[in-house]
């Protein structure tokens, strides 16, 4: 958390009530952020005094959030973007690239379409400030529509009146595999061809493990025990190792299909359901106006990246 905020809007009491939530006790939060133990400790029980409730509860290792404590941690969250907001729309009035935007987005990502978005970023904005925070699907869309993110780049984004999807691309199933796998000489594969072979699968964290038990659910019982892990990273280190193959769609494995490290086979047969990656901010929060200039690069950056792996970019 930060104390250093350009123009103080915040509440102190909020800002407190954050601090002790994050450290674990008045003592850890006094340390951190410098202010004493005694006016922090004050606020938190004058705010307790006038609401009637407990904002935390008291324990021998420490202070835990209590349910009324944790809506005044996301209220104090949600006022400090809006800070942020107000700063880089100021900014903005005087001819200043200046913001703070933060992106939600997935595991596979980080090693390719990410870094080199915020590469772009760093050299168009240099003042633009830029936070990641890697989720599955779901908490990224939880995040979006709490407020704790301004915008989300993920697959199999479910459909929300209040989101506002800005780009999106549809992603059909594949085998990603080793060059060197007896599978990579195939122009295209069955689920039972690929069942034939080592297979490390998503866990059900992910969406794409589910659609797969609700449509396929025999690929986890028959054949070699599956390799289930929550980690992209992981899966994809198994699959460029030639051990192990995986279903999963073309942007997820990016780097090492351009690289030349894997292969993706479409997968065909009846009941093949497509994915989806969708970009999305939610609609009905206030974004500072360099967001927009963020998100046109982050979008192009992403249909880049797809239409480099199907080979259909000019040049």
């Amino acid at each position: 958390m930060e104390w250093d905020m350009a123009l103080h809007l915040v509440p102190k009491a909020l800002l407190y009530v954050e601090a002790v939530a994050e450290h674990g006790s008045i003592q850890a939060a006094s340390r951190a952020t410098g202010i004493a133990a005694s006016a922090i400790d004050r606020q938190v029980k004058l705010l307790e005094d006038r609401l009637g409730v407990l904002l935390f509860d008291r324990q021998t290792r420490g202070m835990a959030l209590s349910a009324a404590g944790e809506m005044f941690v996301l209220l104090a969250q949600r006022w400090r973007a809006d800070e942020a907001r107000i700063v880089s729309d100021v900014k903005q009035m005087q001819g200043v690239d200046l913001g703070h935007i933060r992106l939600a987005t997935m595991d596979s990502l980080v090693n390719g379409l990410v870094p080199r978005f915020l590469a772009e970023i760093a050299a168009r904005y240099p003042r633009v400030r830029v936070d990641v925070e890697v989720a599955t699907p779901d908490d990224a869309a939880a995040q979006l529509e709490e407020g704790l993110c301004d915008m989300v780049l993920c697959f199999n984004l479910r459909p929300h009146r209040d989101f506002h999807v800005l780009w999106s691309a549809e992603l059909p199933l594949c085998c990603v595999a080793a060059p060197s796998h007896p599978l990579a000489s195939l122009g295209a594969v069955s689920l039972k061809e690929v069942r034939e072979h080592a297979i490390v699968v998503q866990s059900r964290a992910l969406a794409i493990r589910r659609i797969l038990e609700a449509r396929h659910s025999w690929i986890f019982s028959d054949g070699p025990p599956p390799v289930v892990t929550n980690s992209l990273q992981l899966l994809k280190q198994l699959v460029i190792s030639g051990s192990h193959v995986a279903l999963t769609s073309e942007m997820d494995a990016a780097p090492e299909l351009l690289s030349g490290r894997a292969v993706a086979l479409p997968v065909e047969g009846p009941k093949i359901a497509a994915q989806s990656i969708s970009m999305a901010i939610n609609a009905r929060r206030s974004l500072p106006r360099i967001a927009g200039k963020v998100a046109e690069c982050l979008a192009s950056e992403a249909q880049d990246t797809l239409e480099t792996l199907r080979g259909t970019r000019p040049g």
